[in-house]
């Protein structure tokens, strides 16, 4: 069973890329989130693609909180994020984007509105052992109207066909769904990528 645990990625798939300054020139500063269940991946994908040493809130999982976070699907789960994860992606000379990862367990939820403010999008990561977790971020974020594409973390297994996948989800078939390898800098790009640019067709399409 594949874990999504922070502490389990292997040095070689962090990206290990050096720490770049942020350039004078930057002045446009675009913000997204990413959202979804608990040990979903979340962590993992801001550390796997941030250009900058990520800052993260986990903690250790104590008894009681065991108590607390359904750990089905991932027993294997050390620690959790208690407020979010925050990385960088420099685009261009001008423009920076800033990555915020919400925390999955339903006893803080109440931060995710906090987290949506003011943000260009969101990426929804997807674990198909625990789908039913993600249905509140996809409700929170059409009750918004914040764009969103969804992206199933299957950590390189394709475990489920992407149209199994919308059908749970009875996914918008205008909302983009794409398999992603969150420990992976390239997939998690791409993930991105396709938000950025579901973002631009809507604007261009005058819903946004």
């Amino acid at each position: 069973m594949h874990s999504t645990t922070s502490e389990s990625v292997p040095a070689d798939r962090t990206g290990g890329a050096p720490e770049l300054p942020l350039p004078d020139s930057a002045a446009q500063a675009l913000k997204l989130a990413v959202v979804g269940g608990f040990g979903v991946g979340k962590t993992t994908m801001v550390r796997a693609v941030s250009e900058i040493r990520p800052l993260t809130t986990e903690e250790t999982m104590t008894r009681a909180s065991a108590s607390v976070d359904d750990l089905q699907g991932v027993e294997g789960k050390s620690t959790t994020t208690v407020a979010f994860d925050f990385g960088r992606i420099t685009l261009d000379a001008t423009s920076v984007l800033y990555l915020f990862g919400a925390p999955g367990q339903q006893r803080f939820w109440f931060l995710w509105d906090r987290l949506f403010s003011g943000a260009l999008g969101a990426v929804v990561l997807v674990d198909t052992r625990r789908l039913e977790d993600c249905f509140y971020a996809i409700d929170r974020l059409e009750a918004q109207g914040t764009p969103f594409v969804v992206a199933h973390n299957d950590f390189g297994e394709a475990d489920h066909p992407l149209d199994d996948v919308r059908a749970a989800l009875d996914l918008d078939p205008a909302v983009p769904l794409l398999r992603c390898d969150a420990r992976e800098r390239d997939s998690t790009k791409q993930v991105l990528i396709a938000l950025v640019e579901h973002v631009r067709t809507l604007v261009k399409e005058g819903r946004r």
